[in-house]
């Protein structure tokens, strides 16, 4: 389970540009991008498998085409329930937060691309702890029995999972 691709915007309801690495910043989310704020969708997450099935529907779209942050490969997303915390790279820890999306009419990443798929597939977190992810990064999913009401605690070595 790794990153593929970071990619950030200046701009809401925009493709969003690659970028090689990026900040994480506690209780604000991804350094430079416009959806970073003291909110619960700080940073956003697609799995690159679910690009490549909107690529073989016949969509042109490459990584941050549907305005995700963080493009990943080897992790069912959907199958990560809210609440979780996600370790990315070598310090950063975001917590899930939402699963999917109420989209506008047809935004404008839906007219560029022909479709959005982040309603349906993306994932959004919040930083819990800051930190520069890069391209590559591993990332691994805690298991954290202590993590029932959204407070993070250490996870042990036994609660890391791959999904």
């Amino acid at each position: 389970m790794k990153i593929v691709s970071i990619a950030i915007s200046n701009k809401k309801g925009t493709r969003k540009v690659q970028v090689d690495q990026a900040s994480l910043i506690q209780d604000h989310g991804v350094e430079g991008d416009a959806h970073a704020g003291p909110w619960h969708r700080q940073v956003s997450f697609l799995a690159s498998e679910s690009i490549e099935k909107a690529k073989k529907k016949g969509l042109d779209v490459t990584f941050g085409d549907f305005a995700e942050n963080v493009a990943t490969s080897g992790i069912n997303w959907l199958k990560i329930p809210v609440g979780t915390s996600v370790h990315l790279g070598e310090s950063a820890i975001v917590e899930i937060t939402q699963i999917g999306k109420e989209c506008h009419n047809k935004c404008a990443i839906y007219y560029l691309a022909g479709d959005c798929i982040m309603p349906r597939e993306g994932i959004f977190a919040r930083v819990l702890k800051g930190g520069k992810i890069h391209c590559g990064d591993m990332i691994q999913i805690a298991i954290d029995p202590c993590n029932t009401d959204s407070t993070y605690c250490e996870p042990t070595e036994n609660s890391l999972h791959d999904f």
